[in-house]
Order: structure tokens, then C-alpha cells, then sequence
């Protein structure tokens, strides 16, 4: 893990793999063709792994994939500054008896810690070829593809490997005891390989071996070499066989690392005496997240950096909501039919257009979230968070899954959040995480957030964020605490992590990053969000209710009054009224007014319900729901910016937008995340857990946010 390959991955194929400076970031195997030389290749990332004893479901995807899809050419991506610890995986790998190379990544950071590997010297050992790269800097790749088409080409295999003269007078006699009892099917493993499985007692090899013919004999050879093993090293057959391969990886590594006469200080130590602090390490966290968040808003929403064609000047939000603006009046000027006028402002600009307003506030939370992922500050976030987790129920891996839920600054997603727990290897601890991840503020729920900030909070916003941030870890870890006490019980694992080194960010990997989640979510914008946007449109706009009345009083004030003030304000005011009974009795009105019998008790009027039905698809649909619904509600057509139209909105206050966001951050996951929960888990049974244990934890904790903000006097 994190030895810069799926970064080699992105270079030799054009992907777009996730990258980032921490451990299990792939957690699923990715293929992609590339051209090396005269040769189409497919390539394969697989998830990393310290060995091939798979305890958690991202191991189990690489050691399946090896032995099961049987590739013409395994590269093992190895960091050069860490060479020991990564050559275990290497002789693992050499046992295989496939064709193999090494890929000797970081080889610039090895120098800078004063580390020079011989890597000519390395692959005589191995019997491998071993090519020195940098990934990030796009080095040594040419040198990599040809040596991975002459390898392929010569079918170079790896040297035996040697384990010591005890193991070595073992092997072949068990390995002549096993060869009979192999079924079909098992030749593509070599016998040393599955000799040494065995020896290891591997649960997944033995329980295959159960089922084995000549059972009885190979249990009687595997006891006899395992009580010699015992008799020999003093040690059970498992460990010796560790040591061996540990043995092996350090004398490699001795033979070809020459250690410079001034090695220099490493700088990552030195940063981590303070950032890893017991003391200043979450206090530093807080002082991060809060100038995330208050950057990003500054930058994306209040700034005035962007100039207009009239001479002024706006922020990047402001430039999308005055667009919409324009093309708003524009509709309602040149377009005569009322239906169409009211599917392209209402439907269309007041639901997908309220979601677009908020792409720049997406992409700066990215750039800023890729910066801090890049540079290896994630891995020190588990580790300074980790005491914290145990106490409610949690263990140190579970926090990767919640920051890249979007538990660091919301700029995540609980799908890749829940892939992510694949790293946990007790399912009780992944069951936990799979459930609270949705709860972070992930990248859907920033507009809706930003939406109502904007209209109650904009003196804070930064602030109004932070503490939003700091809520939703504090209810996950609530309901963490709940799940594992009287749900999901069991006992916890030790959190063991490497921490990466720190690395400088480069411009070009952070813009990759933010574009490649900016254009998801305008993807969904133009798709899904739009779908649902005219479905809810239709439903807020039928039944067209007979409003003659109405209309006739309108026209009596208009032919009486002509153009005054006083009349505009009249006409305006029956404009409004019509608008409110066309939404209030249409379909969704008449579901939204009966769920209200329930939701008043959070604060929550039919309007906010419909939207929040919409959020069980997408939470992206609340805000473009809620733009269709007060766009329909309101007379002012040029008005879009849907924060003004909540502010002056006599029925909303403080702590009803507070409640609603308490509601939004907690709530039932989307559909995508369910169905990632459902192939996660392999049930239906946790989904629908999920659906409706996340409901009526965040109706619970909004109503009493409401409640005791009605009695407070708020």
C-alpha cells in the first residue's frame, strides 16, 4: 500500500485511478489497455497489500484476482524508501513461480533520506529485472514497458527461493506427499506455494483442502512435517516460514542499500512531533478544517475576483447565480406559454440551475481536500483520532471510510466512504462503519448547507461549516456507540497504520482530482437530477386548480387601480397567493401537507418535505426541489438565488434551517449507497437497516434540536 501504484497505474494506461498519500486507497481492482511497444496490454490495479495472508476484503480482491485470474505478468510496485517491509510481498510473490518484475518506485524519495538502492544488484538477487521509477514524475516508465514485453516475451521466471536448510529438507517431502493429493484445477498454483500454504495452516487454503481426495494422507504428511519443523527451529511451522521470508527480505535489502555518510533529518518526523501531538495534534486538526472551510467559502462565494462585462465584479458563485438570472428573464420575457415558461424557469433553472450554482463551491472543496490527501495529512488524521474512535465503538481504519464519506471537509461521497471499510478485517467493525459513513457531510449535502448558510448564517459561514463538521462527527460517533452496544456487538480490533511521508502536492494532481469529482457531479446534474427535477416539476404543477376567482379579483384591481404603487403591491400579492394554491394543491403538495402532520414537530413545513423525498434518491435534489418549489410559490420570476428567497421567507427562521440541516446531514442514504451497501454486505437486510435506522435517528435528533430551540426562545 501507498508505494505510488496506482499513480504507475494512471501513467502507463491514461486512467484516472484515485490516487492519494495513504494506505487503502484502491479497494477494488481496476483494468485499463495500454500499448507497450508492439504489444496491447491490459493492465490491472489491484489493491495493495503487505503480504498475500488476506485477512480483509481489499486483500482477499488481490490474492484472488492473482491466483485465480492467472496474469501473464505480475509487477510488484515497491518503495524504494521502505525496501525491507515491501520485500516480503516480493518473495511471497517469487513463490508463485510466475512470470515477474519489480517495479522500484520512489526512488528519488530513498536518495533523500540518504538511501541508495543498487537496483541491478537487487534484481541479481531476486532473479528478477528491477527497474528504478518515479511515478509522480513520469520517470523510468519507457524502461518499465520494455522490460515488461521482454519478460513476457522470454517468460523470465523469478529464482527459487531458499528458506533455510531446515525448511529446505521439509519441503520436498511434503511437497511429494501433497502432489497425489491436488485436484484438477489447482496446477496453475506451484506445489511450493501450496506446501507453504498449508504449512502456514492459511484458513482459506485449508478450508479448501478439506474437501481434497487422499484427505487422510496429506493430514498425516502436513502433522509430520509441521512436529519436524517444531523439533528443528523450536517454533511452530508458521513462524519459521515468516522469519524465512523475513530473513530473505532483509538480506536483499542489506545487500543493495548503501546508506549515504550524512543521511539527511527526516523532515516527516519532525513535522509529525507536532501535527501528531497528543496535546496540539487535534487542536491543529480544528485550526485545518476551520481554514478549509473558511477559504473555500471565501474563495467560491464571497470574493469579488471574477469581472462582469458591465464593470463590475463577482464571485465565482455569485457569476453562476447571476447567469441564471438573466437566462431566467429572459424565458419569462420572450417565451408567451405559460406551461413551458413554468417547465423551462421552475423545473428546469429553479431545480438543476440551484445545483449548478454551487459548482465552484464543489471544486474548491476538492482542490483544497486533494491538497491535504496528497501531502500524507490524512494518515495522521486516523492516527490522531484513533483514541477518540475506540470510545465509542470504532477503530482507527474506520476512519479512512468516514474522510473519504467526507468526514475532513465534505468534499467525499459514502460510496467510495464504504468501499473503503473493505480495509477492516472484523465485519462487526466494517458493519458499524458501513452504516455511520453516510452520515458525513459528504459533497450532496454542501449545497444544501451553503444554501441555507447563505440565507441565515452568511456572517459565519465559515464558521456556521465548521461546527456543521464537527456535528456530524459527533452524531456518527453517537450512533457508532448505540450500534455497538445493542446492535452490532463485539470485540474490537488493534489499529496498527503506516504514515506515509509527506509529499508536496503538485497543481496538476490536485486539478485532475477536483475536476474529476466536479464533472461527477455535473453528470448527475444533467441526468439524474434533471430527471427528477421535471418529475417533481409535473407533480408541483398538477392538478391545475381553478383559480377564476382569483384571476377575476386581479384583473378587477388592475383595470381599477392602473400602474400606481399601491396597485403593483395588490396585484403582487395575488400573484403570490395563486402561485401558493397552485403548489399547495397539486400532488406533491397534497403529500408534502400530509406528512407535515408528522414533520411539524422538526420544524418542517410540506415544502421541505417534498424536497427531502427527493433527497432519498439524490441529496443533491433537495436544493433543486426546493428551488422548484419556491420558484412556483413565488411571483418574482427574475429572483433565483434561492438563499434570498428563504431569507425573506416569513415562515423560516435560524432554527428551523439549523433543524433542517441537523435532518439533511443524518438522514437515509441515497440510492446509490444503498445499493453499494447491499453488494458490500450481501444482504438486503442491512440496506433497509440503514434506510431506516439513519431516518429516525436524524427526525430524532432534529426535533430535538427544534424542540429545544422553541423553549429556549430561539
Amino acid at each position: 500500500p501507498n508505494s505510488g501504484k496506482s499513480c504507475l497505474f494512471n501513467n502507463l494506461t491514461g486512467a484516472m485511478q484515485r490516487v492519494g498519500n495513504y494506505p487503502g486507497v484502491t479497494v477494488e481492482f481496476a483494468v485499463a489497455l495500454s500499448r507497450f511497444g508492439d504489444e496491447d496490454i491490459e493492465l490491472i490495479d489491484l489493491p495493495g497489500a503487505y503480504s498475500l495472508s488476506a485477512y480483509s476484503h481489499d486483500e482477499l480482491v488481490a490474492r484472488d484476482c492473482l491466483l485465480k485470474e492467472k496474469p501473464d505478468l505480475i509487477i510488484n510496485v515497491v518503495d524504494a524508501s521502505n525496501l525491507e517491509r515491501n520485500l516480503y510481498l516480493t518473495v511471497q510473490l517469487m513463490e508463485l513461480r510466475r512470470p515477474m518484475l519489480v517495479a522500484l518506485n520512489m526512488v528519488d524519495l530513498a536518495e533523500r533520506k540518504g538511501r541508495h538502492v543498487d537496483a541491478a544488484h537487487l534484481g541479481e538477487l531476486l532473479g528478477l529485472k528491477v527497474i528504478p521509477t518515479i511515478a509522480n514524475k513520469e520517470k523510468g516508465l519507457e524502461d518499465l514497458k520494455n522490460a515488461c514485453v521482454d519478460t513476457l516475451a522470454k517468460g523470465l521466471l523469478p529464482k527459487p527461493v531458499y528458506y533455510g536448510h531446515v525448511l529446505e529438507e521439509v519441503l520436498p517431502r511434503f511437497e511429494a506427499a501433497l502432489l497425489p493429493a491436488i485436484p484438477p484445477g489447482h496446477e496453475a498454483f506451484s506445489l511450493r506455494w501450496t506446501a507453504l500454504r498449508l504449512l502456514e495452516d492459511d484458513p482459506l487454503f485449508k478450508k479448501e483442502a478439506e474437501g481434497w481426495p487422499q484427505r487422510g494422507a496429506l493430514t498425516d504428511a502436513l502433522n509430520e512435517a509441521r512436529s519436524f519443523i517444531v523439533r528443528h527451529c523450536g517454533e511452530d511451522a508458521a513462524t519459521a516460514v515468516t522469519e524465512a521470508r523475513y530473513a530473505i527480505a532483509a538480506g536483499a535489502a542489506r545487500d543493495c542499500i548503501a546508506m549515504s555518510e550524512k543521511t539527511r533529518m527526516d523532515i516527516s518526523h519532525k513535522i509529525d512531533t507536532v501535527f501528531c501531538n497528543r496535546l496540539a495534534g487535534p487542536l491543529l486538526l480544528c485550526a485545518v478544517v476551520y481554514g478549509l472551510f473558511a477559504g473555500v467559502f471565501k474563495i467560491a462565494g464571497e470574493w469579488t475576483w471574477l469581472p462582469l462585462f458591465d464593470g463590475t465584479w463577482t464571485s465565482p458563485m455569485g457569476l453562476m447565480e447571476r447567469f441564471f438570472s438573466l437566462l431566467a428573464g429572459h424565458i419569462e420575457t420572450h417565451v408567451s406559454n405559460l406551461l413551458l415558461r413554468s417547465l423551462l424557469n421552475d423545473g428546469i433553472i429553479g431545480g438543476v440551475g440551484g445545483v449548478l450554482s454551487f459548482v465552484p463551491l464543489i471544486f474548491f472543496m476538492f482542490f483544497f481536500i486533494s491538497a491535504l490527501e496528497d501531502s500524507g495529512y490524512i494518515a495522521r488524521v486516523a492516527f490522531i483520532l484513533d483514541r477518540v474512535l475506540r470510545c465509542f465503538g470504532l477503530q482507527g481504519k474506520s476512519i479512512l471510510s468516514l474522510i473519504v464519506s467526507g468526514g475532513l471537509g465534505g468534499g467525499g461521497c459514502a460510496v467510495p466512504g464504504i468501499l473503503a471499510a473493505r480495509t477492516l478485517r472484523e465485519e462487526k467493525d466494517r458493519l458499524v462503519t458501513i452504516i455511520v459513513a453516510p452520515m458525513m457531510n459528504c459533497g450532496a449535502k454542501l449545497p444544501v448547507y451553503a444554501m441555507l448558510i447563505g440565507a441565515f448564517f452568511s456572517q459565519a459561514r465559515g464558521a456556521a461549516m465548521f461546527f456543521l463538521w464537527a456535528l456530524s462527527w459527533f452524531f456518527a460517533l453517537v450512533a457508532a456507540w448505540g450500534l455497538r452496544k445493542w446492535v452490532i456487538k463485539g470485540e474490537q480490533t488493534p489499529f496498527v497504520m503506516e504514515l506515509p511521508p509527506y509529499h508536496l502536492p503538485t497543481i496538476r494532481g490536485m486539478l485532475l482530482h477536483s475536476w474529476s469529482n466536479t464533472w461527477m457531479y455535473l453528470k448527475k446534474a444533467g441526468t439524474i437530477i434533471l430527471g427528477v427535477s421535471l418529475l417533481v416539476w409535473a407533480l408541483m404543477y398538477f392538478p391545475v386548480p381553478d383559480q377564476r376567482s382569483l384571476a377575476a379579483e386581479r384583473a378587477k384591481i388592475q383595470a381599477q387601480c392602473g400602474g400606481s404603487d399601491d396597485c403593483e403591491l395588490m396585484l403582487s400579492k395575488i400573484d403570490a397567493q395563486m402561485a401558493q394554491d397552485h403548489l399547495r394543491h397539486s400532488y406533491a403538495g397534497q403529500i408534502g401537507t400530509w406528512l407535515s402532520k408528522i414533520s411539524f414537530l422538526a420544524g418542517f413545513d410540506w415544502k421541505e418535505n417534498i424536497a427531502l423525498l427527493g433527497g432519498f434518491a439524490a441529496k443533491e435534489l433537495i436544493v433543486g426541489t426546493m428551488g422548484t418549489a419556491y420558484a412556483m410559490g413565488n411571483a418574482d420570476a427574475n429572483e433565483t438565488s434561492l438563499s434570498s428567497r428563504l431569507a425573506a421567507d416569513p415562515s423560516w427562521s435560524p432554527l428551523r434551517a439549523f433543524a433542517f440541516m441537523v435532518f439533511v446531514m443524518l438522514y437515509a442514504p441515497c440510492l446509490a449507497t444503498i445499493a453499494v451497501i447491499k453488494t458490500e454486505t450481501n444482504s438486503w437486510r442491512w440496506p433497509f437497516f440503514a434506510l431506516a435506522f439513519n431516518t429516525a435517528f436524524a427526525f430524532l435528533a432534529a426535533m430535538l434540536v427544534y424542540q429545544a430551540g422553541c423553549l429556549l426562545g430561539f
